[in-house]
């Protein structure tokens, strides 16, 4: 595994283990890659009226921005216990869009591996965004 994503998979497996699923017990790890070579990652947090629930990939997207004040990404990977690994969900993809580019590097992992990998545009390809809706409204 190249060494770039190496280290992704292991600050997702990290921040994987602390993550709060005390509900749905399905613990994710996501871990960004900025373009200065920081690494910033984030855990599920769920809570007891599930909709105040926080995916993975949205809190290391708010951490990077909140902490880091940075959008420069380069990669993302997602670290799950399920055996080819898993995907964001349409919200996270949603407030994702906003902030990274079409052609950001997306790979999911289980425990062992990295198993998949994808542009992002792949996941999303017609995202609802600001442009589109400044377009509708000419």
């Amino acid at each position: 595994m190249e060494k770039n994503i190496q280290e992704l998979f292991e600050a997702a497996k990290e921040i994987q283990s602390r993550a709060y699923a005390p509900y749905s017990k399905f613990k994710v790890g996501a871990a960004f890659r900025l373009k200065t070579g920081e690494i910033v990652s984030g855990h599920n947090v769920e809570n007891a009226s599930y909709g105040a629930t926080v995916c993975a990939e949205r809190v290391g997207l708010f951490n990077a921005l909140s902490l880091h004040n940075s959008q420069d990404f380069e990669s993302l990977l997602i670290v799950t216990d399920t055996e080819t690994g898993d995907l964001p969900c349409a919200l996270c993809l949603q407030v994702l869009s906003e902030f990274v580019s079409p052609d950001l590097p997306v790979y999911s992992a289980n425990k062992e591996e990295v198993k998949r990998s994808f542009i992002f545009k792949e996941l999303l390809p017609y995202p609802f965004d600001k442009f589109n809706l400044d377009e509708s409204q000419s």
